[in-house]
């Protein structure tokens, strides 16, 4: 139950929120996305995620202060969201409506990861991690089960009543659902350990395809209960932090895979030869892609040595170009009708001193590839695990990008 400070905090950012999310500019932001993501690029567009939130703060502002968890989790959220439009706001859009968590139950896939941690600052959610292997022999394949979804609707009936007094008369809301991550060697290395899984490419293939079936299989099964009870995501307009707006996606569509973007990645095979991940990937994504309308593929995985190979995979729309990838040779391969999503090195923001000039260097070289080879090209700032409590680079950053966008 929500009570009356958390009632007034919440409906006071809302109404910050719908004070940006209304601008005219919001309309010209999604304009270019769109032009983007259907290939006609009228220039390079910037958006900044997944960030050390503990290292930004200047004035307690993203200190939450509502007590019920689950508002709490959307009270975070626009205050994550009116953070980065006041200070790095770059081509980020701002939906016209409040996003709020549906009560999806989903069980997984069976597996809990035994970790080791290890933490150099207490207040970032960025630690280093040792995985056990739990997978040696065949019959360890059973210990992946087929994953549940489904919906508590009481839950849901509680929280769109309370939605529809906090947001009345300030700003439309709406549910958020599910966004698969098909990145499955993510999930393997966890369950495993990254050199454990290198070796048993070698020495135990059986053993990973089979958990790649088991995997593949389940998540199909998934696909379908999510489908029949309209689980999917419609409404956010982000697949792995990049916007995702389309010209002809209707105000309202039917939440179902079709309809939607999920992200696949296998970020382990960046130190593997293409034939891995041709063997080891391809043909489980063939089977799950076409379930749906597009997908954004890579990561932190290089992939310019490979792009041929990951092609193969249909409905792809988007193709990391991660700091392992050289822009030159990516921008060079690529085919067309993909957009090249570029990631500039995190390792900008963690020296002790931040150079503005090498921010310009590496977006000029990145723009410099894809104009040379007709590239439709974002860039995305993520995965940044320290800005050294900085928060002034990120907004510089932010400043210096935008202006070389609008110079391309």
């Amino acid at each position: 139950m929500l009570n009356q400070k958390d009632t007034e905090i919440l409906r006071s950012l809302a109404k910050r929120y719908a004070g940006y999310a209304s601008l005219p500019v919001m309309a010209e932001k999604r304009r270019l996305w769109e032009k983007l993501n259907t290939f006609q690029m009228e220039r390079p567009l910037v958006l900044f995620d997944q960030l050390p939130w503990n290292e930004l703060d200047v004035d307690g502002f993203l200190v939450c202060r509502v007590s019920d968890p689950y508002w709490r989790g959307i009270e975070n959220a626009l205050r994550r969201d009116i953070y980065k439009w006041e200070h790095m706001p770059a081509d980020m859009v701002l939906n016209p409506y409040i996003l709020l968590n549906r009560p999806i139950n989903h069980t997984g896939y069976g597996v809990a990861s035994h970790v080791t941690t290890s933490v150099t600052d207490k207040s970032s959610d960025v630690v280093g991690q040792a995985y056990a292997c739990q997978f040696s022999v065949m019959d360890d394949i059973e210990k992946i089960k087929t994953p549940e979804a489904s919906l508590n609707r009481e839950i849901e009936a509680i929280i769109t009543d309370r939605a529809d007094e906090l947001f009345n008369g300030i700003i439309e809301w709406r549910y958020g659902g599910m966004t698969l991550h098909l990145g499955f060697w993510d999930f393997i290395s966890q369950w495993m350990g990254v050199e454990e899984v290198y070796t048993a490419i070698y020495d135990n293939p059986d053993l990973l395809h089979g958990m790649m079936e088991r995997l593949t299989s389940g998540t199909i099964s998934l696909i379908e209960q999510m489908n029949a009870e309209g689980l999917f995501d419609v409404n956010v307009n982000m697949c792995h932090c990049s916007h995702t707006f389309l010209p002809d996606d209707a105000d309202r569509r039917a939440p179902v895979s079709q309809n939607t973007w999920a992200f696949g990645l296998a970020q382990l095979f960046t130190s593997v030869s293409p034939a891995v991940t041709a063997e080891f990937e391809v043909p489980y994504m063939k089977r799950l892609f076409p379930f749906f309308g597009n997908i954004y593929y890579g990561c932190c995985d290089r992939l310019d040595d490979r792009l041929d190979i990951v092609t193969q995979m249909p409905n792809i729309r988007k193709l990391s170009c991660s700091p392992w990838s050289n822009p030159e040779i990516f921008a060079s391969k690529m085919p067309p009708n993909y957009v090249m999503s570029a990631k500039p090195n995190p390792a900008l923001f963690a020296s002790t001193t931040f150079s503005a000039e090498a921010v310009k260097a590496e977006l000029q070289k990145t723009m410099a590839a894809a104009k040379r080879y007709g590239c439709s090209l974002e860039f995305i700032f993520k995965d940044v695990s320290t800005v050294k409590y900085r928060p002034q680079a990120l907004w510089e950053t932010a400043r210096i990008a935008l202006e070389a966008a609008c110079e391309f």
